[in-house]
């Protein structure tokens, strides 16, 4: 069954920690990354509590992206690498055996085989759709997220430019995850709509 994996937007204000508490009361999501790119480390520090909070009250698991140390420190249930972030060791060594590692793997069979054989508990293909969130690197197509569920048993999550509209090619495609950000926060009708939205596609 695909979960939906909710992103932040990079930047939020001091009210988003209530957007946040009403969105994922609306509908059914699994994970949380707190993907906070345009705020510096003390300000993710600050911001950081209230939001893990909310997460854990609505039973999602609570991601960082990219700093493991900081992760680790927030306690976060896990930490989301790219391939220029920390390594997957320093990610394994803060987090811990029993703490999440996800790696970002573009477009490549090869970087979720090796993330995979490191101990990855999920592998990130991406860009799904164009998406304006960020420059994406690589796309992804959806053939990649098949080719993976056949072979691996790994969960692997999809990731860029996926909304209501996009996400049952890659639930189709046999995604455990849809990672999501835009088609939830800019949503027409608003976060809320949107996440009730989506989880009435992975029902």
């Amino acid at each position: 069954m695909t979960e939906l994996y909710l992103l932040t937007p990079p930047r939020v204000g001091a009210d988003f920690e209530a957007l946040l508490s009403r969105t994922l009361a609306a509908g059914r999501v699994a994970a949380l990354q707190i993907r906070l790119k345009d705020h510096a480390p003390d300000e993710i520090r600050a911001l950081a509590p209230g939001l893990v909070a909310a997460a854990r009250a609505h039973g999602a698991t609570v991601m960082l992206n990219d700093d493991p140390q900081l992760a680790a420190e927030l306690g976060c249930d896990g930490v989301h690498i790219g391939q220029e972030d920390a390594s997957y060791a320093q990610a394994r060594a803060a987090m811990g055996p029993k703490g999440i590692v996800g790696v970002t793997c573009h477009d490549s069979r090869h970087l979720a085989m090796v993330a995979g054989e490191r101990g990855a508990d999920y592998v990130a293909f991406g860009s799904m759709f164009p998406t304006a969130t960020k420059t994406p690197k690589t796309s992804a197509p959806l053939s990649l997220i098949s080719w993976w569920r056949e072979l691996f048993e790994i969960p692997c999550v999809a990731i860029g430019g996926i909304t209501t509209e996009t996400a049952p090619e890659v639930i189709a495609a046999g995604a455990d995850y849809i990672a999501v950000c835009a088609g939830v926060w800019s949503h027409p009708k608003g976060p809320e709509y949107a996440c009730a939205a989506f989880s009435r596609l992975l029902d």
